[in-house]
């Protein structure tokens, strides 16, 4: 069991936050991130004030375990895309520019946005400088481990099969496993492993499941996304189904869920970039929508994320503490119990009704 699991307490709602901001954080900001017992730091954070995202996180990391030495703090570091920012890949880069993944032609492989590239993770030395960088920035003592990001992109077959053919993304697959593999065997037992991993996909066995076994437990997004062919319940409840059954088996779960609407073209975007939102809106019915879903799914290890996007710059609600976060929860009665696509669940202090077919939400406090 790994010992390095974040605190959990189930007095008020359990909170996760996902953010970035390439300049340093505000003293206020600080004082506020050191209020979850769980924290990613983007890509790109810091990296504006420090020089490198490694640096950036290192420093905001400091900064919070000073006011909360017990908040656990994911380095992030995506499996398989370039994303610039990061001073030893630009340096690795400069010796080994073969190691960007290449088609057939000799051109380079991009996401969406025509600029960014992919580490090539066919190849062995490649594979070994991923997991050299994380070792080296998760051995500082104010990391707790990493969030590993784009792991469905490398083992759903379309994404690369479309840059660099069949062939091709069967070996990146085959890389990513081999070095996912290693990376639990070298860091696993002292450090959170939290990938984002469960997704509702029909090229998946087990709803991505099937690969938790390299890791802490899971970051939740898309989950409310209406997909292949299924009606927004419809993929919702399977959703729902995969992380009641993960949580349950102990795997930390850190579910982000978007307030506003998703921008088009937000996947393919630095995050899950969403609509403005006024910090001064009325989106208490939207709140517990979001956390009536999370609370049907939570167990011990389960945080939840509403937000308006990762960029704090560009948040509304980042900073924004809602009254549902701040009022008795208390633990479960029991599972939550499902009716159609209506589900139910107590709390000590709450009584949860959900009704995902057509998106409504009760939280009833005691």
């Amino acid at each position: 069991m790994n010992e390095n699991l974040p605190e959990f307490s189930w007095d008020k709602m359990p909170l996760y936050m996902h953010v970035r901001k390439n300049t340093a954080f505000t003293k206020k900001e600080i004082k506020y991130l050191a209020k979850h017992p769980l924290v990613t730091f983007e890509k790109t954070t810091g990296s504006q004030a420090y020089g490198a995202s490694e640096a950036g996180t290192i420093e905001a990391a400091m900064a919070v375990k000073k006011i909360s030495p017990t908040t656990k703090i994911l380095y992030y570091k995506n499996v398989v895309i370039n994303w610039g920012s990061y001073k030893e890949d630009e340096l690795f880069l400069k010796k080994h520019p073969e190691a960007l993944l290449v088609n057939d032609a000799g051109k380079k492989a991009l996401m969406p946005n025509g600029r960014t590239g992919f580490f090539d993770l066919s190849q062995e030395y490649v594979r070994s400088y991923w997991l050299d960088h994380v070792t080296k920035v998760t051995s500082n003592p104010v990391i707790d481990g990493l969030f590993m990001d784009a792991n469905i992109k490398v083992l759903v077959p379309g994404f690369f099969n479309s840059r660099v053919g069949v062939e091709k993304q069967k070996v990146i697959e085959s890389g990513y496993l081999t070095m996912m593999e290693q990376l639990n065997s070298r860091l696993g037992k002292d450090n959170l492993l939290i990938a984002n991993i469960l997704r509702v996909r029909p090229e998946f066995e087990d709803v991505g499941r099937e690969y938790l076994k390299f890791f802490s437990g899971s970051y939740i997004e898309g989950f409310e996304h209406e997909n292949f062919g299924m009606t927004y319940e419809e993929y919702l409840a399977k959703g729902i189904e995969a992380v009641q059954k993960t949580a349950r088996e102990g795997k930390v779960i850190a579910m982000s869920l978007g307030i506003g609407e998703a921008l088009d073209g937000a996947q393919v975007g630095m995050d899950d970039v969403r609509e403005s939102l006024d910090s001064s809106e009325n989106l208490n019915e939207r709140i517990d929508y979001l956390l009536a879903i999370f609370l049907v799914c939570a167990e011990k290890y389960s945080y939840v994320y509403p937000h308006d996007g990762y960029n704090s710059k560009a948040s509304g609600v980042w900073l924004k503490t809602f009254p549902q976060y701040e009022k008795k929860l208390g633990a479960p009665r029991g599972a939550a119990k499902k009716e159609g696509y209506v589900y139910t669940r107590a709390f000590e202090h709450v009584d949860v009704w959900l009704d995902i077919k057509n998106k409504k939400a009760k939280l009833q406090w005691k």
